[in-house]
């Protein structure tokens, strides 16, 4: 891989434990056991920008803006107990979490992704 520059992002199982450990398992529970290895080390790289409230969504992976993904993307929809949670996937590595109507996480996301530290 030719771009390190995500590496040093949050991991997303320090800053949202809960939603981590509920990707894993949401993950399992479909039959995505190599994606539900990768999960656990997700990082947050980037807001995903739209800056509607009811979304939540993140970028775990550099990608230009606008762009398609391309060859061997896919979607993986999961079945949350609550909101909707879909994720990118692109050659086996998820590289975007889409996340929908879950506000409580927003404020860890914005302190994890401006570097802002813990929410106020």
């Amino acid at each position: 891989m030719h771009q390190d520059d995500h590496t040093a992002a949050p991991l997303m199982r320090d800053v949202l434990p809960g939603l981590s450990a509920e990707l894993v398992r949401l993950l399992e529970e479909e039959g995505e056991r190599d994606l539900a290895v990768c999960a656990h080390d997700l990082r947050l790289v980037a807001d995903c920008g739209c800056g509607d409230d009811f979304c939540q969504s993140f970028r775990t992976a550099p990608h230009p803006a606008g762009t398609p993904y391309g060859p061997g993307h896919r979607c993986v929809q999961l079945l949350p107990d609550r909101g909707h949670l879909i994720l990118d996937v692109v050659h086996g590595r998820i590289v975007f979490v889409e996340i929908l109507d879950r506000p409580e996480l927003r404020p860890a996301l914005t302190a994890a992704l401006t570097g802002g530290g813990a929410p106020r």
